[in-house]
């Protein structure tokens, strides 16, 4: 058994180490303790992955890069690809080897600020490409063009009329659709309408996405050179909100010689400006100085991880909550910490949709839960059973609620299935063996811990301090080990006492209580 000392000591050394921690962090690198939401950083970063050869030949990978463009500046680029030689060329980077097998992952990383004083535009006009569609491609073109033509004055009228004409021309449209992409099939009408269009691809950053893909749109142009950019699939103007242009000049976006199967996925990460020029700024200074400096955060790490990091530093956020809720309050919760994990799957989708997903999935496995009890099953079949009707219940809702157009249902896949399943499966016992009740106390204390999980787990503040300063970790075990010591009444355990104690503080009970004393003062008085 552990002394009081030696714990208190333990307790008292984690917070210590991670409050000193933290203050290295922010002073060394000068990472501000509250994000500034008005200067934003992008880390973007282009995982690129092909199967060279088997004959162990040379292999040359080139990538378009970023170029300038109105509210966004690339302030740094960097490139993890070992062996191979790398130059820029061109607005492309160019990785070559002389000798290559087996399956290759490269890596390029670029920094992007975003300020709307950045006004370079790097956008030129494209040449109009001659339409040569054999028929009856090309007399369907012209029955869009013409129609939507008669009904514009402009370039930017007639791409809007381009859409209208695409619903208007439904067997006109279905015939090219099935031959062009649809971004693809609206330059072509531009062009042949004689109106300078191209594709450009863009990318839409989200703070910690992985494996996402570049978007199609539209950049149309007018007599003045002037261009406004459509979103083809959404039949919208303009970029919309933190909308990225990787490659705007209509070339590849990767070329592999020596391979096959490539394949290009980007990870996203939003930083505050102030903490990676900070960065940046004292890493520099440390070359220069021949000395470098411990980043005690993970901004060292690929962008990949890196995303995958900021969800789980925040899980101790959610589990501080729990200790706090269960041991100090008194909280009943199904499965200790359940409502974590149901909070950071709240964090993909959003509370309300969280919600009622969750509601509906527990309520309809406990309906199939009761039924398989008059079966008899064995625990291991039984579980088994739920976990597999918990998986259909989730593929089925994303279904319906995809063909209804709710899009952001379609995230309840991110719920933990096993966890889920466990659940369902102690509601029914306790149900069986303690009434429903019971089941109704301990599901609304998980849903309500959830919720508060996800509130604090949301907050941009928390977010932003347990990503850059890895010393809260210590000081949240360390609160952790001393809520866990701690042996009182909980919060809702007061209440009990709440009759005695008014009890005590009447005036008849403490009339009573000095008779009492005075009583005992003199009887002790005669003794002596």
């Amino acid at each position: 058994m552990m002394s009081r000392g030696v714990y208190y000591l333990v307790v008292a050394f984690l917070s210590i180490v991670g409050i000193c921690l933290m203050l290295y962090q922010h002073v060394t690198f000068q990472v501000p303790w509250i994000p500034d939401n008005k200067n934003i950083a992008w880390d973007i970063e282009a995982k690129i992955s092909f199967q060279a050869n088997t004959e162990n030949l040379p292999v040359r990978v080139s990538l378009a890069i970023p170029e300038p463009q109105p509210g966004y500046k690339v302030v740094s680029e960097a490139t993890a690809s070992p062996d191979y030689g790398l130059i820029y060329r061109e607005q492309r980077a160019e990785w070559s080897k002389r000798s290559v097998s087996g399956n290759q992952i490269l890596y390029y990383r670029v920094q992007v600020l975003a300020d709307d004083a950045f006004t370079t535009n790097s956008m030129t006009v494209p040449e109009i490409e001659e339409v040569l569609e054999p028929e009856p491609y090309l007399s369907a073109i012209n029955q869009i063009k013409d129609a939507a033509y008669s009904r514009s004055t402009e370039p930017f009228s007639f791409t809007n009329e381009v859409f209208n004409e695409l619903h208007n021309q439904d067997q006109n449209a279905k015939l090219l659709l099935n031959k062009y992409k649809k971004p693809a099939l609206i330059v072509k009408i531009l062009n042949q309408a004689g109106i300078p269009a191209k594709e450009v691809k863009a990318l839409k950053l989200e703070d910690g996405r992985r494996n996402q893909k570049l978007i199609s749109y539209i950049a149309v142009f007018n007599e003045k050179h002037e261009y406004n950019i459509y979103d083809p699939f959404g039949e919208t103007q303009g970029l919309g909100r933190n909308v990225f242009i990787w490659n705007n000049n209509n070339n590849s976006i990767i070329d592999v010689t020596g391979g096959t199967d490539s394949d290009i996925n980007f990870s996203i990460v939003r930083n505050t400006i102030s903490d990676q020029k900070a960065l940046e700024l004292k890493h520099n200074v440390a070359n220069q100085n021949g000395k470098e400096f411990v980043d005690l955060s993970v901004n060292a790490l690929p962008i990949e991880e890196r995303a995958v990091f900021k969800g789980i530093l925040l899980i101790p956020i959610g589990v501080l909550i729990v200790v706090f809720l269960r041991i100090i309050v008194g909280l009943k919760t199904s499965g200790t910490f359940m409502p974590v994990l149901i909070a950071t799957a709240f964090l993909q989708t959003n509370l309300s949709v969280g919600l009622i997903g969750f509601l509906t999935i527990v309520g309809i496995g406990l309906i199939i839960r009761s039924w398989l009890s008059h079966l008899n099953l064995l625990l291991v079949a039984r579980i088994s059973t739920v976990i597999i009707t918990v998986i259909g219940i989730i593929g089925i809702l994303s279904l319906i609620t995809y063909k209804i157009g709710i899009s952001d249902a379609i995230k309840i896949t991110f719920f933990p299935m096993i966890i889920l399943s466990w659940t369902i499966e102690r509601m029914s016992i306790l149900w069986e063996e303690e009434g429903s009740r019971e089941v109704f106390k301990q599901g609304s204390g998980s849903l309500l811990v959830a919720v508060l999980a996800y509130l604090a787990m949301k907050n941009g503040i928390v977010q932003h301090i347990t990503f850059n300063f890895l010393g809260l970790q210590l000081i949240i075990l360390a609160a952790v080990l001393l809520m866990g010591n701690y042996t009182g009444y909980r919060l809702s355990e007061l209440k009990r006492f709440k009759p005695l104690a008014e009890q005590i503080n009447s005036p008849t009970q403490q009339k009573l209580e000095a008779d009492r004393l005075k009583q005992e003062i003199k009887e002790l008085k005669k003794d002596l």
